[in-house]
């Protein structure tokens, strides 16, 4: 019984907030809560893949102090902005803070974080999507019940 609700929670499916179209945004592709990124991970959603057909991105290069959290941080900040395609509304940002590409303590044995190469974060805010109903819910709760 404890596994169903993990089971449709990793069905869900997200749709931008302001004119509800599909993100084609899964909830399989989401990182567990728990994980620690540099840039944080108040307020957002942070996924692994992303189907890129259904979002717009756009390179922004801003020359000002910044402050994420208290280990991120710096003047110089470039990150790629996710937009919604069907209406352009600023869903997030694309972050270079995800897992390692490769093993290892990287070059000269610095460490992983700026020296490793490490996978693309898609940081998408919560107030951005809305989570759509997954088609299979309503079927298997009448089930369920007997209906």
């Amino acid at each position: 019984m404890a596994s169903a609700p993990a089971a449709a929670a990793s069905s869900a499916s997200y749709r931008c907030a302001a004119c509800g179209a599909d993100l084609n945004l899964s909830a399989a592709h989401l990182y567990p809560a728990g994980v620690f990124f540099e840039a944080g991970n108040k307020g957002t959603l942070s996924f692994a893949w992303v189907d890129e057909s259904r979002l717009r991105f756009a390179a922004e290069d801003r020359i000002r102090p910044f402050f994420e959290t208290r280990n991120y941080w710096g003047i110089q900040r470039k990150r790629t902005r996710i937009s919604c395609d069907a209406c352009g509304r600023l869903l997030g940002h694309v972050y270079e803070d995800g897992p390692p590409v490769m093993q290892g303590n990287g070059q000269l044995g610095m460490g992983p974080s700026q020296v490793i190469p490490r996978r693309p974060r898609y940081r998408i805010k919560t107030k951005a999507v809305a989570a759509a109903p997954s088609p299979a819910a309503p079927a298997s709760a009448a089930a369920a019940y007997g209906k």
